[in-house]
């Protein structure tokens, strides 16, 4: 699960955490980036902006736990091969970024990134730097059946991965085919294969 820093004061209480997540992702869609307010998230989730305030540091955040960290959560696939594992993590990245939230939070997102360099920083340490160590798990066991050799640069293979959806479903905007997960996947699977 994502970490979140040492607060101060009384214990995070996990049902508030997952109200404001919930509140944030169905906001989102409705109102759309731009509009979606912290005060409209506090209102719908019944708790404070405060509470909001002490575990993230404004909207971008907020909305980018809230939208697309699903399969950074997820229970890791163990499909018994690499192209089973990768497809499993790809169909999760593909589901994710063709949800409706993802839609409606990506444009803003994107703005806000290039806008804030503080941003991005905090995004890479607190969601992605965790969520690819824990991934590396699939490459790990890649590795022990002899289907991936020892200098397997799996940060690029999962920027590769998570690249290649974003930009057919984030950017271009097309609609992904029942076999999109399993033609990635075929892919990277072949380019990293043991030789």
């Amino acid at each position: 699960m994502t970490s979140f820093p040492a607060e101060r004061g009384r214990p995070r209480d996990e049902r508030s955490s997952a109200a404001i997540i919930k509140a944030t992702a169905e906001l989102v869609v409705e109102s759309g980036y731009a509009a979606m307010s912290i005060g409209a998230v506090a209102a719908r989730a019944s708790v404070g902006k405060d509470t909001i305030y002490r575990r993230w540091s404004g909207k971008p955040e907020l909305v980018y736990e809230a939208v697309f960290t699903t399969t950074d959560t997820a229970d890791l696939p163990d499909t018994g091969t690499l192209q089973g594992d990768l497809t499993a993590l790809v169909q999760s990245l593909i589901d994710e970024f063709s949800a409706p939230q993802a839609a409606a939070a990506l444009p803003g997102l994107l703005a806000d990134f290039a806008a804030t360099p503080d941003l991005r920083a905090t995004i890479r340490s607190r969601f992605l730097k965790p969520a690819k160590e824990r991934l590396t798990e699939v490459f790990d066991r890649a590795q022990q059946r002899g289907e991936a050799g020892a200098d397997l640069p799996v940060d690029l293979v999962l920027d590769t991965l998570a690249g290649a959806v974003f930009f057919h479903l984030g950017i271009i905007g097309e609609r992904p085919a029942p076999d999109l997960a399993r033609r990635i996947a075929a892919m990277i699977a072949r380019g990293i294969e043991a030789r």
